[in-house]
């Protein structure tokens, strides 16, 4: 990680669980750190923590279902800090809400988990063309349900197909930057259930097993260190002796 020593990231989703834990770990090992969310209480609670550290913290305010409010966003890191080094795409949203379900909340899902990370990566390369940066990388955050369909849960279904959009954005994104010859690593890390804000529901079930943060956090770590000759494309990180059809059977119980 001394590679990206005083280099510029971006944490979408900074406010709470892997984004938090993210920025800590960028911001420890030393690189400026801009956390983008929407709670601006935590993130003031988060800059504090920050304080002292090797690196150094800052936040902006950003709606992900704005592109007025990411364009000012990136603006702002354009101008301050002159560069944006890393990207990490962590805010998501899920609704519970099918496909017979809410117009509003596939939109949120959406506007938010696929349009606001894509608006994102878009704005990071311009400025990574602009300065025509050595090394890049972009990380988006997935999931398991962007890789596999679970028929029993119905109000993943949404939630799901936007995760589905970001495994094939992810790796067309890798084929453009390839394309341009671009020096910018693109990954998908894909968890299965994380103990965060989202899955408050799932800490009801007894006997189900569920990653933390901080594992995530290391699997961007792992990524980000790696040489510049490797592409760490694709990560699926599950809890350890979980097996999809009992923790589905669990998530219906409870859902």
């Amino acid at each position: 990680m001394e590679k990206w020593n005083g280099k510029v990231a971006i944490v979408t989703g900074a406010s709470s669980g892997i984004g938090e834990e993210t920025c800590k770990q960028l911001v420890e090992k030393g690189m400026i750190v801009v956390g983008f969310a929407r709670r601006e209480d935590k993130l003031q609670v988060l800059e504090k923590d920050l304080k002292g550290k090797l690196g150094k913290f800052y936040y902006l305010k950003v709606d992900l279902c704005s592109e007025e409010n990411i364009l000012e966003a990136f603006n702002w890191v354009k101008t301050t800090l002159k560069s944006v080094d890393v990207l990490v795409n962590n805010a998501g949203v899920w609704k519970h809400s099918d496909l017979l379900g809410n117009t509003n909340d596939w939109k949120q899902m959406f506007d938010t988990n696929v349009i606001g990370a894509s608006i994102c990566s878009r704005e990071a390369i311009k400025i990574m063309e602009e300065i025509q940066i050595k090394e890049g990388h972009i990380i988006n955050i997935n999931s398991v349900a962007g890789h596999y369909t679970f028929p029993l849960l119905k109000d993943i279904s949404i939630y799901g197909a936007t995760k589905h959009s970001i495994t094939t954005i992810t790796e067309y994104l890798r084929e453009l930057t390839g394309m341009k010859n671009l020096p910018i690593r693109v990954t998908s890390i894909s968890p299965g259930a994380v103990e965060t804000e989202m899955t408050e529901d799932f800490s009801k079930m007894e006997g189900v097993k569920m990653l933390k943060s901080i594992d995530i956090a290391e699997a961007i770590m792992y990524a980000l260190s790696a040489p510049q000759r490797v592409n760490v494309s694709e990560i699926i990180i599950r809890p350890t002796s979980e097996n999809t059809l009992s923790f589905t059977k669990k998530l219906v119980d409870i859902l």
